[in-house]
């Protein structure tokens, strides 16, 4: 495993794996969080073959926060299957819970202390002589936390941060045993090939749709970011490894795969001649798996957004035309202040060079408004940056002090009350251009890969290349592959089709998503 070394400071309580630093107070957006990412909160629940055998223990994984989450929480479902667990979206049927935690919300910790809380009532009902119960807590807010969440919640078995759920079975092991468990350390060490050892089990299916952790961490530093602090330097998975585990999801039935890390462009390995490798190339090496048809991104940093990268939008049809690339700020002198190492024209222009390699690429990004000492210029510099790039989809975000990092101590501290109307104005002129991009797509043709049943009878759910949800009527039998769609009508964040007859299975493949919009609009 490839790890670039950065001065880490220790931190107190502050921030997930991401970009963004608050809870989001309502946000557009296309699918995809910052940093990675997600959902607020989702449970695992992912059954394998033979989990309802007699005898096998029950696991439940409350995931919080970004995709990355999503991907470790459904990794340690992968190492506990074949210590007797499977998963279950009860809690009260579960042996094991796990709460996979996320320092991206606003009092995260608290969150989950108040978790804890109903966990223990659980418990307390069970009683002595009832069915045990076995309590984790992973993620970030364990790794910030760590002791403190043994000290202030005694329910909790095992206190384990992100680099630790490979050696789940020995953790539960040691916890059985009475052990009051703790593993926080940064230990360099491949978790990841561990893991991915577990995921290639046969018989394993899996949803048309998957995450890959390709890198991890950050060395950026941004002053309202606790990446550093929650997973470390940025560690870059190795090629071959990656190119295993994208395979093992191919021959699953994944058809699209989405490569995470909080700074996923910064990815870098090395070649047989001994030169470095960019994710422009780890894209191209993806695109030649049997099965993945679709591949996507994120979150990136605009300063690792490199000429090879690029070109890669240019080049692969297999790679969507949809990029979550962060600037945080339409402002010169808050972009300095919050670390970030670029201007607002070096942004402008990587626009520019994107668009014109791929010119039906769609952009979403992140906002932060109300960062200390942001004046009413400052904040009309953001305004004025979004009408000038035009984003299909963003989340924006009132920023808040996260303890441990610098923008905490900071002066200049904004009054709540005018980041709250700042956050208004800025939403309602995103919201306003997701509309516009969305009824853009009226009357396009597209191809749309289908993931699951949709609300309504008869009805199923797909994603667009531009990563917006598709509702067409259809049978499940569609779910798992791609099909031609004209678009008719949008909704508040989905697109409504209809099947095109006649064009079955990635009809419009040998065209890329970005060619295509460029025909049809």
């Amino acid at each position: 495993m490839t790890q670039r070394s950065s001065e880490l400071h220790s931190a107190s309580p502050a921030q997930s794996p991401s970009t963004a630093p608050s809870k989001p107070q309502a946000h557009t957006n296309g699918g995809q969080t910052a940093g990675g990412e997600g959902s607020d909160e989702a449970v695992v629940s992912r059954r394998a073959e033979g989990s309802d055998q007699d005898g096998m223990k029950k696991v439940f994984v409350r995931t919080y926060g970004c995709q990355m989450n999503v991907y470790d929480s459904d990794r340690m479902a992968d190492v506990l299957g074949p210590q007797g667990y499977r998963t279950t979206d009860s809690m009260d049927d579960a042996d094991l819970v796990i709460l996979n935690t996320c320092h991206i919300r606003e009092k995260a910790a608290e969150k989950v202390y108040s978790e804890l809380g109903r966990i223990r009532k659980l418990k307390d009902e069970r009683g002595p002589g009832g069915k045990p119960l076995m309590v984790g807590v992973a993620g970030c807010v364990a790794q910030a936390e760590g002791q403190e969440i043994a000290r202030r919640a005694p329910v909790v078995d095992m206190v384990f941060g992100p680099q630790s759920y490979h050696r789940l079975p020995d953790l539960i092991a040691r916890a059985s045993r009475g052990e009051s468990v703790v593993e926080t350390e940064f230990e360099i060490e491949d978790k990841f090939e561990h893991l991915s050892k577990e995921a290639a089990k046969p018989g394993l299916k899996r949803a048309p749709s998957a995450f890959l952790t390709v890198q991890e961490g950050c060395d950026k530093f941004c002053t309202f970011c606790v990446v550093p602090y929650t997973r470390g330097s940025e560690v870059s998975r190795p090629l071959a490894q990656i190119l295993r585990e994208a395979e093992q999801m191919a021959a699953q039935g994944v058809r699209e795969v989405t490569l995470l890390g909080q700074n996923v462009n910064a990815w870098h390995g090395d070649g047989p001649d001994g030169k470095p490798l960019g994710l422009g190339y780890l894209l191209r090496r993806l695109a030649e798996v049997p099965g993945l048809d679709r591949l996507r991104y994120t979150t990136s940093h605009p300063r690792d957004m490199d000429d090879d990268l690029i070109a890669a939008h240019r080049d692969l049809k297999e790679l969507m035309p949809y990029l979550h690339l962060p600037v945080q700020s339409g402002s010169d002198r808050i972009l300095a202040a919050m670390n970030r190492r670029h201007t607002r024209d070096d942004y402008f222009r990587l626009i520019d060079s994107i668009r014109e390699a791929a010119p039906g690429l769609a952009l979403s990004g992140d906002f932060i408004v109300g960062f200390p000492g942001e004046t009413d210029q400052d904040f009309a510099d953001t305004l004025d940056l979004v009408r000038r790039v035009e984003y299909a989809a963003c989340f924006s975000f009132k920023y808040s002090q996260r303890p441990g990092t610098p923008g905490a101590t900071m002066a200049d501290q904004v009054p709540e009350n005018v980041k709250t109307a700042r956050l208004l104005e800025l939403q309602g002129l995103l919201a306003d251009q997701q509309r516009a991009f969305n009824r853009s797509r009226v009357g396009m043709r597209m191809d749309v890969l289908f993931e699951k049943v949709g609300r309504m009878p008869g009805q199923i759910t797909g994603k667009s290349p531009w990563l917006q949800p598709v509702q067409v009527d259809g049978p499940q039998d569609l779910i798992g592959t791609i099909q031609t769609v004209e678009i008719y009508d949008t909704g508040s964040n989905s697109l409504f089709g209809r099947l095109i007859a006649g064009h079955t299975d990635a009809q419009l493949s040998s065209t890329s998503p970005a060619k295509e919009a460029a025909i049809d609009a």
